[in-house]
């Protein structure tokens, strides 16, 4: 069983948003948190290097994640702590760390193109190739984000928490993802929107007669397809309350235009074992980029 909430820490500001949500999440779980920074090899045949100060990164490291460590366990009283420094790629040493917890949460850095954020090749890397959870949090998040507003209008952590959205495929749901999602939710005290888009049906680009019934005949198959796969987590999870959005359009921008108000955002990364490697998909790599919530990542078979 996997017994920690992760985050890596190389001392960013979108590193340590992601460090703050990642000890909310731990709290929300009863889990101990663990957060790791990577300190890469030197190369043995460095070319036209410096070679550093010996001990000054070590240093470094040390005091960033003891540091770290110790404002964390201040601002969430009752949370274990620890820190870990690892050795490697940051890349694959991020990936086996995320293979030993619950879930690890990773920084976005910045704007990227219109209203958009930046994941680096590090991020990308880590969420293609893991097999746990990874979640992504922009540099920023604060915990009133998560929640709605107070009495005042005004955000507050006080307030219940907003939506956890989900990106589902009705036609091939995977119950990893589902039983993430619901529990994200459950832990929040959460609503769950369970977003489905479908495409438009080919005729409408004729405006054929009939077009109208067969529009509407086949919105009412795609969310009757929907609501029987979220019924039976209906019944595993009676306290969420579950809201079915079933849209007809483009599943990534349907996605990102649902999340607008979203806790959370829950996507799936089909695992792939054949030649052409493992990748995220364009819905999945949209909301990374679009979303401005923290989006989970959950790899399924």
């Amino acid at each position: 069983m996997y017994r920690t909430v992760t985050a890596g820490l190389d001392g960013s500001p979108e590193s340590r948003a992601a460090a703050e949500w990642a000890a909310r999440e731990a709290l929300l779980r009863h889990l101990p948190l663990k957060i790791v920074h990577v300190s890469e090899r030197a190369p043995e045949h460095p070319v036209r290097a410096r070679p550093p100060r010996p001990g000054i990164h070590q240093q470094w490291t040390e005091q960033l994640l003891g540091e770290s460590a110790e404002g964390l366990r201040s601002r969430h009283p009752g949370l274990e702590v620890s820190g870990e420094q690892l050795t490697g790629t940051v890349a694959d040493s991020l990936r086996q760390a995320a293979g030993s917890a619950e879930l690890l949460a990773l920084g976005s850095r910045g704007l990227g193109g219109i209203g958009g954020f930046v994941v680096g090749s590090v991020g990308l890397s880590v969420v293609a190739h893991a097999e746990r959870p990874v979640v992504l949090v922009r540099a920023g998040e604060q915990a009133r984000d998560e929640h709605r507003t107070d009495s005042t209008g005004v955000p507050s952590a006080a307030a219940p928490f907003r939506p956890v959205v989900l990106g589902l495929d009705a036609d091939d749901p995977d119950d990893a993802l589902l039983d993430f999602a619901f529990d994200a939710a459950a832990r929040r005290e959460a609503s769950l929107r369970a977003v489905h888009a479908w495409p438009e049906p080919p005729t409408s680009f004729y405006r054929f007669p009939g077009d109208t019934e067969l529009h509407d005949d086949l919105a009412r198959r795609q969310a009757a397809a929907l609501t029987e796969v979220l019924h039976p987590w209906r019944q595993k999870f009676p306290g969420v309350e579950v809201i079915e959005a079933s849209r007809c359009g483009s599943a990534a921008q349907v996605l990102v235009y649902a999340s607008r108000d979203a806790s959370l955002a829950v996507v799936g990364r089909r695992i792939r074992t054949a030649s052409l490697g493992a990748h995220i998909g364009h819905v999945t790599h949209a909301a990374l980029h679009h979303i401005t919530a923290p989006v989970a990542v959950v790899a399924h078979g």
